[in-house]
């Protein structure tokens, strides 16, 4: 597959044609620490329909009135602890854009393939990356949203923004979405083998290992949403690889926000209750995140290290996301050339 360009007048510069681009997407991240930068990302996020599905009548008296007059701040201090000081970004821009650049090599072999990143929230944005992906000859896109099981509140809302970039472009380009790959082999067997190798590097062993997904609120898996079950095939997938037990391999839910009930357990009170039970070494995983985020750094890493050790606890190991470890990267590279077959 090569690459075109064309020129029909001499009034216009070359119209550049004939290309495929890749476009990872990632939920997304504040510009900086501070609150200013914090409020314009809160804001964004939550707005969405998609994550917060109340009225906004009802909802916008309270974001605009409470929630982002105290929660930036509050999280900007967060964020703070966890923050790449060399690069001063979010480790999720540093890993998704690192993510892009090693998938872009790989594809040497694929001289017409251009492979880009872009955020649901914050910069850079999904419309900004599909029209320069567009301009730079790109006439189908493969939109990747990166999270391996499906929710309404991640995967379609970063699918509803690139359609709704389609709609401001004259010359579309070709659009398909990637699938959720929460029950691929390949996807099991690099959890499973970071898991092994993690555990290698300790000198104890964990009695129980709890995978941690995202939650959403109750009433959006009573809608239809397939997400429960998809993490819940993940984690049995991943058990029948390592071998273990439900009680050795367990799943949990965490990053519960407002007054709804989430989908149970919630980890941060099973982190709690396994400590005052007496049970002294567990480690936790994140099999849900494709990067290293807020929600695995601090509120995994350190504040459930923290519940654990106050409740009783003695050893505790956070097992690090895929990132873009080679691992990771076969995961992400498996993925895309299977969805571009017919492609290229």
């Amino acid at each position: 597959m090569t690459a075109a360009t064309e020129t029909t007048t001499t009034n216009h510069p070359p119209v550049k044609f004939g290309k495929v681009g890749v476009l990872l997407v990632n939920l997304g991240t504040p510009d900086g620490t501070d609150k200013v930068s914090m409020r314009r990302y809160l804001k964004q996020f939550l707005m969405d329909r998609r994550v917060i599905e109340w009225s906004p009548f009802f909802w916008y008296p309270i974001l605009f009135g409470i929630v982002l007059n105290t929660r930036p701040a509050k999280v900007g201090k967060a964020y703070e602890t966890i923050w790449n000081k060399d690069l001063n970004e979010s480790y999720l821009r540093t890993y998704t854009r690192n993510q892009a650049e090693i998938m872009a090599k790989s594809f040497a072999d694929l001289p017409g393939v251009r492979v880009d990143w872009a955020m649901r929230y914050g910069q850079p944005s999904i419309q900004s990356k599909m029209d320069e992906l567009q301009k730079d000859g790109c006439e189908k896109i493969l939109l990747f949203p990166l999270y391996p099981q499906y929710a309404a509140a991640t995967t379609a809302t970063v699918n509803d923004e690139a359609f709704k970039a389609l709609l401001k472009m004259r010359w579309q380009p070709a659009l398909r979405t990637v699938a959720p790959y929460h029950d691929d082999p390949v996807y099991i067997e690099a959890l499973a083998n970071s898991i092994t190798s993690r555990l290698a590097t300790l000198d104890w062993e964990p009695e129980v290992v709890l995978t941690s997904f995202h939650g959403i609120p109750q009433s959006y898996f009573d809608k239809g949403d397939p997400y429960y079950c998809q993490c819940q095939k993940t984690a049995r997938l991943v058990r029948e690889k390592l071998g273990w037990g439900k009680e050795k391999l367990q799943v949990t839910f965490q990053s519960r926000f407002g007054p709804e009930e989430w989908l149970q357990p919630y980890t941060d009170k099973t982190v709690e209750k396994l400590g005052k039970e007496g049970v002294k070494r567990i480690a936790v995983i994140n099999p849900g995140f494709v990067s290293d985020c807020l929600e695995t750094l601090e509120e995994i890493a350190v504040e459930a290290a923290e519940t654990f050790h106050h409740a009783g606890g003695e050893k505790f190991a956070h097992i690090p996301c895929l990132n873009d470890s080679a691992g990771g990267m076969t995961v992400l590279e498996h993925v895309v050339r299977r969805e571009l077959m017919g492609w290229v």
